[in-house]
């Protein structure tokens, strides 16, 4: 290992991996990459139907949780972010979903600027190649595979897309293309059978550069700074602290908990928050760990009248079976994440865009892999995608081994409520249309009897888990809560930027791995001092009658 380099990336996960390949494509710029967890070469991370086993094991994931949540009951929530080389990527569901068009534009108008869709499209499209061809919307030649897994062969899926219709929404062919609103197939980011991380998609073939290393077991105490800028890090490998100086930037994309309280630990950060951890303050900036948001999920579950759901492969001998044909073939039930339809509605009239999502499951399990309940069954996904509620993570010791206090204050919003009601209520309507006649049975969750107000608020409070998407903590923009400039420039602090989903103003409707390798990518030419990529004019759907309607047409059968 060099003692300087020009670049030094702080974590290898969805943003690092990216800037990683970026800034050694030229061979001009030397790059040391550190992360703190190791190999992702694992069976249980490169299956994709293995989803549920990476991200609860403490070899490749932080096992944050927060404090108890005063709006659920004050129940303490899972909060895993990837230790590993590809970070969350490699713990993920692998559900690629960009976002819609207006949560970008909402950024810039929070003070974001250049951030808009027209600008951030192009970096979408760079970044990805889409199984069926580039166009307007969709990339054709970039490291990160996507598709539609093994392309709905269970009819469930096909039949949950024929219900979101009866039930009066759109049919869209592609929801991170022109229309994002109504039901359709959904993407994966899956190649050739492989789970393609960033670790496989950018960091693989950047490691056969010479001007690229990485360095795994990494822990980063702290940047390193000389009055107002940033000269490097020191980190611990093995139980020995070393330092490493910077010539140009260090970049912290440790991830929405990660970089804030490395900042925190580096004395940037809220006086009095640095004060109460014992850290002397180096520069006060009261927006480090604020803003923070997440999605929220629950399952609404259904008994099905056939056989043909992933309940009747949960045994040792199906699972054994599933394992070898992968491993053999790279193909089967072992090759795809089983979300393979989906949807995305407006909870009421009056809302522009949605900001509902669903994931449908043609199984009714836990999300560890356990089974609900005895005899096949299936399960949507649904959440209010973009909440109201905004929490925080403090640095609670100098100590960088001593996790952060992490509270998202779910639900404190009333609109956030309300917006739960509703994925009740339009859910049940859409499960209960024609479409899914021959397949739906009884209603195991939340029950026919939960649908007064009060009884779906206690329902939702005590059954909503955390869909993983923790973002917005470092947010970029220029107000006094802002903590990185448009150009991802840690404020008033020379040399130190922060890319990764922490930087998001407000968080998209939709998963963020997808969003979050497109900032990496746009960020790389800023870091580069490259022109960027020009604006897109492609147009992009919004329901005409928004204001007055919720949906786009009457609903089949009424519930």
């Amino acid at each position: 290992m060099q003692t300087e380099y020009d670049y030094i990336i702080v974590g290898a996960g969805s943003a690092g991996c990216v800037l990683a390949n970026r800034l050694t494509e030229s061979g001009e710029h030397s790059v040391l990459l550190l992360e703190t967890g190791g190999s992702d070469k694992s069976i249980f991370i490169q299956m994709p139907t293995a989803l549920s086993i990476p991200m609860n094991t403490d070899k490749y994931a932080w096992q944050f949780h927060t404090q108890p949540e005063p709006y659920l009951n004050n129940r303490v929530m899972h909060c895993p972010r990837g230790k590993v080389l590809g970070g969350s990527s490699s713990i993920n569901g692998m559900v690629y979903v960009r976002g819609h068009a207006k949560d970008f534009d909402e950024w810039e108008q929070e003070g974001a600027e250049g951030w808009n869709y027209a600008s951030c499209l192009p970096y979408f499209k760079k970044a990805e190649t889409w199984a069926f061809g580039g166009d307007d919307y969709r990339g054709d030649n970039g490291p990160l595979a996507t598709n539609n897994g093994n392309n709905m062969q269970n009819p469930l899926y096909q039949a949950f897309v024929d219900a979101g219709v009866d039930a009066g929404y759109l049919h869209t062919a592609d929801y991170n293309g022109r229309q994002q609103e109504g039901f359709g197939p959904m993407h994966m980011t899956v190649k050739n059978g492989v789970r393609w991380s960033t670790a496989n998609a950018y960091l693989r073939p950047a490691m056969q550069r010479k001007n690229l290393t990485v360095i795994t077991g990494a822990l980063v105490h702290k940047v390193l700074l000389e009055e107002k800028k940033a000269t490097g890090v020191a980190f611990e490998v093995k139980g020995k602290v070393q330092q490493v100086s910077a010539n140009k930037e260090v970049i912290l994309s440790a991830g929405s908990v990660g970089s804030p309280h490395l900042l925190q630990l580096s004395g940037i950060g809220d006086q009095a928050v640095l004060a109460k951890a014992g850290i002397k303050t180096q520069h006060h900036l009261p927006g480090v760990g604020q803003n923070l948001q997440d999605h929220l999920e629950f399952y609404f579950q259904f008994k099905c009248k056939q056989p043909i759901t992933l309940n009747g492969k949960l045994g040792l001998i199906s699972k054994g079976l599933i394992g070898a044909r992968w491993l053999l073939f790279k193909d089967g039930l072992g090759a795809t994440n089983h979300f393979e339809s989906c949807g995305f509605i407006r909870s009421d009239k009056g809302v522009e865009w949605p900001d509902l999502q669903y994931h449908f499951l043609p199984a009714a399990m836990r999300y560890d892999g356990r089974s609900a309940f005895d005899g096949h069954g299936f399960q949507v996904h649904i959440g209010h995608n973009k909440p109201k509620s905004r929490g925080w993570i403090k640095v609670q010791s100098a100590d960088p081994k001593q996790p952060p206090q992490i509270q998202f204050n779910y639900l404190q919003a009333k609109e956030d409520i309300e917006g739960f009601r509703a994925c009740v209520r339009l859910t049940r309507e859409i499960i209960n249309q024609p479409a899914l006649d021959d397949y739906r049975g009884e209603e195991i969750q939340p029950g026919e009897q939960v649908h007064t107000d009060e009884q779906i608020d206690a329902f939702v409070r005590e059954s909503v888990e955390s869909a993983y998407h923790p973002s917005c903590s470092c947010k970029m923009g220029t107000d006094a809560m802002a903590v990185i400039d448009p150009n991802t420039k840690v404020h008033e602090i020379e040399g130190l930027r922060v890319v990764d989903s922490s930087v998001f103003p407000t968080i998209p409707n939709g998963n963020l791995n997808a969003p979050t390798i497109m900032v990496a990518e746009r960020a790389a030419d800023l870091i580069l001092g490259k022109a960027p990529l020009a604006a897109s004019d492609a147009e992009v759907h919004l329901e005409a009658n928004w204001q007055a309607q919720q949906r786009s047409h009457e609903a089949k059968r009424s519930v």
